[in-house]
């Protein structure tokens, strides 16, 4: 493009060769946009927006100069379709696949090369699917050549056309190649005749929601789409987008810790290690890498906490998109939630009755008004907070449940099994054994998820704090709708507003419904 004063590269050689380094695009402007030779303008390279200037053309008669450089560029655009000199076009650029693996695991090409003859050639359709050999040894050959190299009785083969000998190509495809089309077998599996029912793929089409890295939001879908457009013409799938790019959600990644917070110290604006000041820390987290060496063995975390434990923490640790730190902390926060939980629908049993059902032994009473409130608001919050993809928040409103129910005197069945059946998508080995202890003979798997009800959703009372000149003294509880009238007896009738107000005149009263309760006393 040439725009040396805004484009780093064209700056740089602006600069080796002594070029004329012209601003088009000020920061402000205030800014004059004067010409440098060489780079002897002070001014950095600017490639961010900006308003015009140097931008007047005699021979037209256009001036741009003061003008938004992205308003600017619109009725450029604009011009230059109005005087059939071009036109706006948005240009795509698929980037470049390395599409072969020097491993053994991997879709094999349907590719052959005739003796002699660097020239490839597919296998005929009948062939198709060309299956992996057996191999006892899947390491490399020693020789650069692929793992499947030495499966010779396989890579040797006959070219069918010519009858020539001929050998496979010993590469193998990376694994996003078959999830480049994998969610068109998903809607017809079993289908020996096509890769897909057209009539199914119309159906079932496009996938409603898809969960992936940045990696796979960007590149994997943009691959998948490519893929897609070529299914079409081949075997006349759904013309449109593969997957719903309104609802393709980017999942967060994951970073592991590498120093932990007791073993940093902040000196001024910067961070060092306590035990070394003179080295500064840059960041104590960085995305899992191999390259790093600070991946996470999940093999080692259900190990110490078990799976359930691993499968909860990845979803409590923070919102879907959210990049989140890894610690093996909070693995142990949700380890002991899922301890609690055990406690409060198997740990009826008495002590020293090591595995015992006493769970069945819940009470089968109708619950209380409170009980069943605690637990449709439950109910209600987590099955809005997983429709939403908000598994944490989720998360937390069975924490608060436990809480809740921990204190009660008796638990009653109908809760008991309720709740177990909120947790089981979040920790479904502890859940299956729950379910079963109390006295559930089948699986939970198909039982029909609960459904919250809106009567015990109403509150007839609510809690509210009581400020005393601005600092809160007490919680009291009102009948829903009370007035200020209501609020200030009941304030006065508690020991800890009392003990503020000590005598003294009530000079102003602050009542929001609902809210709170503000006595100015003098």
């Amino acid at each position: 493009m040439a725009v040396p004063a805004h484009d780093e590269r064209d700056y740089e050689f602006a600069v080796r060769f002594g070029l004329p380094i012209r601003k088009v695009v000020a920061r402000s402007p205030s800014d004059n946009g004067r010409e440098s030779e060489g780079g002897t303008d002070d001014d950095a390279v600017y490639a961010g927006d900006g308003v015009l200037v140097n931008s007047v053309s005699p021979s037209t008669g256009l001036n741009f100069n003061g003008m938004p450089n992205r308003e600017a560029s619109r009725k450029i655009s604009d011009w230059l379709e109005t005087t059939g000199q071009g036109r706006k076009k948005i240009n795509y650029k698929l980037r470049d696949w390395l599409f072969a693996r020097q491993r053994y695991w991997g879709e094999p090409f349907p590719i052959i090369f005739i003796d002699g003859s660097n020239e490839a050639s597919a296998i005929s359709e009948d062939q198709l699917p060309l299956i992996l050999p057996e191999v006892d040894s899947f390491t490399p050959t020693g020789t650069g050549e692929p793992p499947l190299a030495k499966a010779q009785s396989w890579v040797r083969t006959v070219d069918p056309v010519s009858g020539k000998p001929a050998i496979r190509e010993t590469n193998t495809m990376p694994q996003w190649a078959g999830s480049c089309w994998y969610y068109l077998r998903f809607m017809d599996p079993t289908n020996s005749k096509a890769l897909v029912d057209p009539a199914k793929e119309r159906y079932w089409g496009p996938v409603d929601l898809y969960v992936g890295g940045a990696e796979h939001s960007v590149l994997h879908l943009l691959y998948a789409r490519f893929w897609h457009k070529v299914e079409f013409t081949r075997f006349r799938a759904n013309d449109g987008t593969p997957v719903s790019a309104d609802i393709a959600a980017k999942e967060g990644g994951y970073m592991s810790e590498t120093v932990s917070a007791e073993e940093v110290v902040k000196v001024g604006n910067e961070y060092v290690l306590q035990s070394d000041p003179s080295i500064r820390v840059s960041a104590r987290a960085h995305k899992m890498s191999k390259s790093r060496g600070n991946v996470i063995n999940p093999d080692d975390v259900i190990q110490e906490f078990g799976a359930d434990s691993l499968r909860l923490y990845e979803m409590f640790m923070g919102p879907l998109r959210d990049t989140k730190v890894w610690s093996t902390k909070g693995v142990e926060g949700v380890h002991r939630f899922l301890a609690r939980s055990w406690r409060l629908v198997a740990g009826l049993q008495k002590a020293g009755e090591e595995g015992s059902t006493a769970a069945a032994e819940a009470p089968e009473r109708e619950p209380s008004i409170d009980q069943l409130r605690t637990l449709h608001q439950c109910i209600k919050k987590v099955t809005d907070e997983i429709e939403g993809l908000r598994f944490n928040t989720a998360i937390a409103a069975m924490m608060e449940f436990v809480n809740s129910a921990t204190k009660w005197e008796d638990r009653p069945k109908e809760v008991l099994e309720k709740f177990v059946l909120l947790l089981s998508p979040f920790a479904p080995h502890i859940a299956e054994e729950l379910w079963s202890r109390l006295g559930n003979a089948k699986t939970l798997a198909y039982e029909p998820w609960p459904q919250a009800e809106d009567r015990y959703l109403q509150q007839d009372f609510i809690k509210i704090a009581v400020q005393v000149n601005g600092k809160v003294r007490s919680t009291i509880e009102l009948v829903v709708g009370a007035d200020e009238a209501a609020a200030v007896e009941a304030a006065m009738a508690d020991a800890f507003i009392q003990k503020a107000v000590n005598g003294k005149s009530i000079a102003k009263k602050i009542f929001v419904p609902g809210r709170i309760l503000n006595l100015v006393v003098r």
